[in-house]
């Protein structure tokens, strides 16, 4: 007998909510619309990654290129809605973003 079954003889009358999720680390997932941006560029000489097209507001932005670079060993920064990263990482990056449950599309060579 299912953990279920046992539920609905104890609690007939209970129609089960469909909304039930797990909650782990959804506070930096937001609702995409449109696929973030992955593209390369130097500047000054220097290889970057560029990430741009959260759909978020600014600290979480902040706190995604934090992460970002944290996973990757990196520095990097945020402006005006771009995620900066130093070299040029943007497979892994693609993968951990995927991971993470956005879509990314890779803009450039």
């Amino acid at each position: 007998m299912d953990l279920s079954d046992q539920l609905k003889k104890l609690f007939p009358d209970h129609v089960p909510s469909q909304d039930v999720s797990s909650k782990e680390d959804d506070s930096l997932i937001s609702k995409q619309s449109e696929p973030v941006r992955c593209l390369y560029e130097k500047r000054k000489g220097k290889p970057v990654t560029i990430i741009e097209g959260f759909e978020m507001n600014e600290s979480m932005q902040q706190e995604m290129a934090k992460k970002l670079k944290v996973f990757l060993g990196v520095g990097g920064t945020y402006k005006a809605g771009q995620i900066i990263i130093q070299g040029d990482y943007r497979p892994k990056i693609m993968d951990y973003l995927t991971q993470l449950g956005y879509k990314v599309k890779r803009v450039g060579g």
